[in-house]
């Protein structure tokens, strides 16, 4: 993907970053957010992304242009205070006005997250499984406002005619966030890490590497009606990949065994091999990498 314009909501987040500097490099780069950490704004802007301060839960995007060729969503409200106006407005309500705002771009990618899957165990969760509230245990919105940004993407699709690709996460990671990267210093820091009961937590974790490489072919692949499809690497357990962590540091992973925490969510990628092939860093190699880039 060159020389297109491209407005990227959230660049600053652990899955967005990364991202939005790839594309920086060869293309014209928006990005919006609130922008409260100073440092992850100028790291944007040296590297030439044009940032605008913007609440997607008030904005209707009228100071931002209207002709982008490409609209990236990773944007999202995650309050830990329950406000559920803000929250569906700045998940839900925003997709919409942002989508008729940029109804001349040639696609759309909302990045959603499995978060919306009902529990379901061991089950490998497809996208036509049933939907539900598996993130609240720990996010109260979250699994709800992400099913119902889902919806005005679909609806906004069709309104305006913008081929769209709703993309459901499982575990992002990379060399400085994540997951994995929070059991790294939850472990540093001597702190028992939480583990539902229904063990082992089996997860789908996917490198930055990985996510960096398939946005254009998301974007590619977006079609009016929506696509949506499991966006996910090779299945892992949470125990795995802390015992992991262990042997290539030293450190010994405590676990606490909690309710209060997310149950397994592991995915069926037959429609995300299908559409632009499968995750490519083994998840051994990817938080070998993430250890080293923080213990050197």
């Amino acid at each position: 993907m060159d020389g297109r314009k491209i407005l990227v909501t959230g660049p600053t987040s652990t899955v967005g970053l990364p991202v939005t500097l790839d594309l920086a490099e060869r293309n014209e780069v928006w990005g919006i957010a609130r922008f409260g950490d100073a440092a992850a704004r100028d790291r944007l802007e040296a590297a030439g992304v044009r940032c605008v301060v913007v609440d997607l839960a008030t904005s209707d995007f009228s100071d931002l242009p209207d002709d982008f060729d490409h609209v990236v969503n990773f944007a999202i409200a995650r309050g830990s205070d329950a406000d559920w106006d803000r929250d569906l407005a700045a998940n839900g309500e925003s997709v919409g006005l942002l989508v008729q705002h940029c109804r001349s771009a040639r696609s759309v990618l909302h990045c959603s997250s499995t978060a919306v899957y009902q529990p379901a165990g061991a089950h490998q969760v497809a996208e036509t499984d049933p939907l539900g509230d598996n993130h609240r245990a720990m996010f109260a919105t979250y699994s709800i406002a992400k099913i119902a940004a889902e919806v005005v993407a679909r609806t906004a699709c069709r309104q305006f005619g913008v081929p769209t690709t709703i993309a459901r996460l499982n575990v992002p990671y990379g060399d400085h966030g994540g997951w994995p990267w929070f059991h790294l210093k939850m472990m540093e820091a001597g702190i028992p890490i939480p583990v539902h009961p229904d063990r082992p937590n089996r997860f789908n974790p996917i490198h930055s590497d990985d996510i960096v490489r398939q946005v254009p072919l998301l974007l590619e692949a977006a079609t009016v009606p929506a696509t949506t499809v499991n966006w996910a690497g090779a299945p892992a357990a949470l125990e795995e990949w802390c015992a992991l962590i262990g042997e290539l540091t030293g450190l010994t992973p405590e676990f606490t065994e909690t309710d209060a925490t997310i149950a397994s969510v592991t995915t069926d990628n037959t429609r995300m091999h299908e559409l632009i092939g499968p995750a490519t860093i083994d998840w051994r190699a990817g938080i070998t990498r993430m250890v080293e880039a923080n213990r050197a």
